[in-house]
Parts: C-alpha cells; structure tokens; sequence
C-alpha cells in the first residue's frame, strides 16, 4: 500500500506540475499576443522634422526698380532722355544759382545812395554801387556815371532803361535751352516707344504667333521710353517756372528800384 500510495502520488505530482507549466506557457503565449496586437493597433509615432525657416523675399529698393526700368527700356532712347534730363537740370541749377545771386536789398541800397547824396558824395554813391552785386547796383552805376558827366535827367532815364533791358536778357539766357530740353525729353519718348512697336510686330512676324506674352513683353519696352521722357518733362518744367517765377521778382524790383532811383536824382539835383 505504501508503495502504491508513493507510485501515484509522485506520478500525480509530477502530471499536475506539467499541467501548470503548461498553463503558464499558455497564459505567457497569450498575453504576449495581446500585447503584440495592441502594439499593432497603435499608429506609429513619426517624429515631425521642423522645416528649416526661409528668408524672406526682400523687396528691391526704388534705385533697383529704376535701374531694372531703365535697362528694360533700351539704352539707346533711355541714355538720349537721360542726357537731355541732366543736361537741362544742369542749366536749371547754373540759373538758380546766378538770379540768388543777382538778388540784392534793393531799398538798403537805395538808403545808401540817398545818403550820399544828400551829403554831396556822388562819387561815395558811385563806389557804394560798384560793391553791390546785382543789376540793379549796375543799373544805378550807368546812372550815376552819367548824372556826374552832366547829363540831363531824360538822358539818364533812357540810359537806365536801355541798361536795363540788357540786364533783363542777360537774366533770361538760358530760359530758352530749358524749354528746348523741355520739348525734346518727350518726343524722343515717343520715337522710342514707336520703334519699340515697330520691333515687337516684327518679333510676332518671326514667331509666326501673336502670342500675349510677346505683345506684352514688347508693349512694355516700348512705353518705358514715353513714361521716362514725360517724367523728365515735368521735372524741367517745374524747374523751368521756378527760375521764370525768380525773374520777373527781379526785373519787378529793378523797375520799382529805378523810379526810386530817379526820384533821389530829381531830389538832389542842382
């Protein structure tokens, strides 16, 4: 009996302990699948890479643009405006500079001369508008020249307006070549934009396709011309009322100056 009792109970011990070793290979089998099934299930993770920051577009400076414009519009009609610009902007400048320069305190010298007069001194008077600049002190220099050769009074007046009139054509030189550039700066425009067209039709002709890039292309050269030639146009003409605005304010003043001038002369004469 006892060895039965030990034969199955070592053969039932041993029987039970592989049911439960293969009970937990079971569960371990089992539970890894799970596991592999939810590993499955989840999407995987992809690290998102920054993109690398672009620069900005940087937007062209007006020197740039104009540049750009300049060269689209050919150089051969763009350099011939160009030149017609600096050359009337270079004779606007010499004229601005010369009629500040004729500006002169006209009643200052007037007090002057006055001055001198009453105290006797014309050749004082003389020298007083020798250091003057301006036409009007030239003006008053013929004058006075002439009232201490003894010259009658209606010949010292015709003298001061005949010196006058010259003093006026020598403020208005150069008036004349503002306004040429002023018409020219336009019209060679306008004959760039014409051979322009010309030279677009011919480029459709070649390209047997009147295509709207190639009309466009040459419409664009072709009216960069006109619209720089107007541009230079307006810029000499406001030059050019500036400087026709400061000569008549003088030639107003020598006039004004000169009755003045004649009425200290009819004052003091003897």
């Amino acid at each position: 009996m006892v060895a039965g009792l030990m034969t199955f109970g070592v053969s039932n011990l041993v029987v039970a302990q592989n049911e439960q070793a293969q009970t937990e290979q079971t569960e371990m089998t089992a539970q890894n699948d799970s596991t592999e099934a939810v590993e499955a299930a989840q999407p995987e993770t992809v690290e998102e890479v920054a993109p690398a920051p672009q620069e900005e577009a940087k937007e062209p400076t007006f020197r740039e643009v104009i540049k750009k414009q300049f060269i689209d519009g050919g150089p051969m009609f763009m350099g011939i405006v160009l030149f017609i610009l600096l050359l009337g902007m270079a004779i606007s400048i010499e004229r601005i500079i010369y009629l500040t320069l004729a500006s002169a305190n006209s009643k200052k010298l007037l007090e002057g001369i006055e001055s001198k007069m009453k105290s006797g001194d014309v050749e004082g008077a003389k020298n007083l508008c020798k250091n003057t600049r301006g036409p009007v002190a030239s003006i008053f220099t013929q004058g006075l020249i002439r009232y201490q050769d003894g010259q009658s009074l209606d010949e010292i007046e015709k003298s001061i307006v005949s010196y006058g009139s010259v003093a006026g054509g020598k403020l208005e030189s150069g008036l004349s070549w503002i306004g040429l550039c002023i018409s020219l700066a336009p019209m060679f425009g306008f004959m760039g934009t014409v051979i322009g067209m010309i030279q677009a039709f011919d480029d459709i002709a070649a390209a047997g396709d009147m295509s709207p890039q190639i009309v466009a292309s040459g419409m664009k050269v072709a009216l960069l011309t006109t619209v720089f030639g107007l541009i230079s146009a307006i810029i000499l003409q406001i030059f050019f009322n500036f400087i026709a605005s400061k000569i008549e304010s003088i030639v107003n003043d020598m006039e004004d100056a000169s009755i003045s001038f004649m009425d200290i002369l009819v004052k003091y004469n003897k």
